[in-house]
């Protein structure tokens, strides 16, 4: 059984105290979903905020002005992580590659279709299309693991999970703008959307 997680990378998240956040795991990646608890939300808006510099000292206090002016100055707003792979009776992973933000996660739809897109690198997630079936591997392992096999359609399957998953992770983040950050409330969950291309039909 092969498990995808949207996972987001926490290392913005060391030495936060602008709200609470989780502690974070040994491999520094937080899995995105509407089973997050308040605090791993609160961890997963710190990286957001850090990584696109957006301001945290005043936050309670910002405005969806602060937060346009602030956009303004950016190309976009993106975030570290993507999509892991795990197959379930293997135990073998396949994580996010250096600079392929969590923002490009719909290009693995151009897997299901039959391309081969960049993913990131150090490690690299390497893909081998063998008719409907994909392979799946992490380049640049010391120890290197058998590939991850999957059709076309189970990886159309599990993007959708994750959409679904994004979408968990999005309906949490609402509540907690509301609380944390209410001035920004209504405009940052819409960036967040927008950006990391969350409802958007595929």
């Amino acid at each position: 059984m092969i498990i995808v997680d949207v996972v987001l990378e926490t290392y913005d998240a060391v030495g936060f105290t602008a709200w609470p956040i989780a502690e974070p795991s040994s491999d520094r990646l937080l899995a995105l979903s509407g089973q997050m608890s308040p605090a791993e939300v609160g961890t997963a808006m710190a990286v957001i905020f850090k990584y696109n510099h957006i301001p945290v000292v005043h936050a309670a206090d910002m405005t969806e002005a602060h937060l346009e002016q602030h956009l303004a100055q950016r190309e976009a707003l993106i975030a570290p992580g993507g999509l892991r792979f795990r197959d379930a009776t293997t135990n073998v992973e396949v994580t996010p590659g250096c600079c392929f933000g969590l923002e490009n996660w719909r290009d693995w739809w151009d897997v299901v279709h039959g391309q081969e897109p960049w993913l990131g690198h150090d490690p690299t997630p390497h893909i081998q299309h063998n008719g409907q079936v994909i392979q799946l591997r992490q380049d640049g392992l010391d120890t290197p693991a058998p590939p991850i096999e999957i059709t076309r359609s189970e990886l159309s399957n599990l993007l959708t999970t994750a959409q679904q998953r994004l979408t968990g992770f999005l309906n949490l983040a609402q509540r907690w703008t509301a609380g944390t950050t209410p001035g920004l409330a209504g405009r940052l969950i819409a960036v967040l959307d927008e950006h990391l291309m969350i409802t958007a039909a595929e």
